[in-house]
């Protein structure tokens, strides 16, 4: 006799993140997600209310899943390791960073990863003040991930004449791009996105750091 699993809400939220990564976020709903667990759909409203609260729970598996902070180490390293720790998560599941930007309601999962960052600027001296500014600053590369300048939609036109008008139309924009480095680890042949990441992430670093030094304020002098 086949002896089935009790369903709980550890048990639900991880079938939905399993379902997300193998068929994408967009096949994700509550009647799909029932007939993946072999379930009757009522039955994931014992642990979750609703989809919003399905992805909210989502969530909770993703902070889960990030290397816990550094302990006994600088603040630069301590947040550098954490934020790439983060965007390691976010490439494991495609699905989460459209689900992150939508969120609406500030759960203690989000809240707590929050905390800790916070934390990680204030161990290392940082007032209140400038931490607050470095946070926006931040924004959403605090979990690993920002808007590309140059993210295209669409490959480039492959007829060589119309690369050339493009160029004489764009030539600053032609020749930033022809500068690019490209490798095989690179999205579809396009600029290394974890170098570039990584690159924009340590500049914000070293201007804090400077920022830090100064013993900057936003209050008036």
């Amino acid at each position: 006799m086949e002896v089935r699993t009790r369903l709980n809400r550890e048990r639900v939220l991880l079938a939905a993140v399993s379902l997300a990564d193998g068929e994408g976020l967009d096949a994700l709903s509550m009647r799909r997600l029932a007939q993946h667990l072999g379930v009757v759909p009522m039955a994931l409203y014992k642990h979750v209310a609703n989809k919003e609260q399905l992805l909210d729970g989502m969530v909770e598996v993703l902070v889960a899943e990030i290397d816990p902070p550094l302990v006994g180490t600088d603040w630069r390293t301590a947040v550098r390791a954490r934020v790439l720790a983060a965007r390691r998560v976010l490439r494991r599941h495609p699905w989460a960073r459209p689900v992150l930007e939508t969120r609406v309601v500030v759960t203690p999962a989000v809240l707590g990863y929050l905390d800790q960052t916070i934390a990680m600027f204030r161990a290392g001296g940082f007032s209140d003040d400038l931490t607050h500014h470095v946070m926006h600053a931040l924004g959403s590369r605090a979990w690993g991930f920002t808007q590309e300048l140059f993210d295209t939609p669409t490959p480039p036109p492959e007829d060589p004449a119309v690369l050339v008008a493009l160029a004489h139309a764009f030539p600053n924009v032609a020749a930033v791009a022809a500068a690019s480095s490209h490798d095989s680890s690179a999205v579809d042949g396009g600029c290394d996105d974890q170098a570039e990441f990584e690159f924009a992430l340590d500049l914000m670093l070293d201007g804090f750091a400077r920022m830090h030094a100064q013993g900057w304020t936003s209050r008036p002098g």
